[in-house]
């Protein structure tokens, strides 16, 4: 099975948000079947084949997730992430702000879907391949 080591590896070459589906399609050869991402500290679990599972350590200190969600917002930040306009950091400040508590990619589908901090879907998008 998959290492965070391994997950790591394929992480360091992602710059912005331009180069997330390249991350997907590496770590989706890893056996990597899904993954949620929790912004208040940055830790991700991972998933795979056979209920395999593992976590990597929280990644940044503690942001705090705001209680309303601005969904507008945050669909322009991202929009601006995806188009490399900005970094990870800023990127991950920018859901705290706008209130995304998560999200969880689903390799099979292809899709990457963020959450409130109610569990309220917010976003769905499907990853370009």
């Amino acid at each position: 099975m998959f290492t965070i080591e391994q997950i790591e590896a394929a992480h360091s070459n992602v710059k912005s948000g331009a180069d997330f589906p390249a991350y997907i399609r590496d770590i989706k050869q890893l056996g990597v079947t899904a993954y949620d991402v929790f912004v208040a500290d940055g830790q991700s679990v991972y998933y795979g084949d056979s209920h395999y599972k593992t976590s990597s350590p929280s990644a940044h200190e503690s942001l705090t997730i705001a209680d309303l969600v601005d969904a507008e917002k945050f669909k322009e930040g991202l929009k601006e992430h995806q188009q490399g306009k900005t970094d990870y950091p800023t990127f991950i400040a920018l859901c705290a702000t706008y209130g995304i508590e998560k999200w969880t990619v689903l390799m099979d589908g292809m899709t990457c879907t963020y959450y409130d901090k109610a569990g309220n879907e917010i976003l769905a998008e499907e990853i370009p391949q």
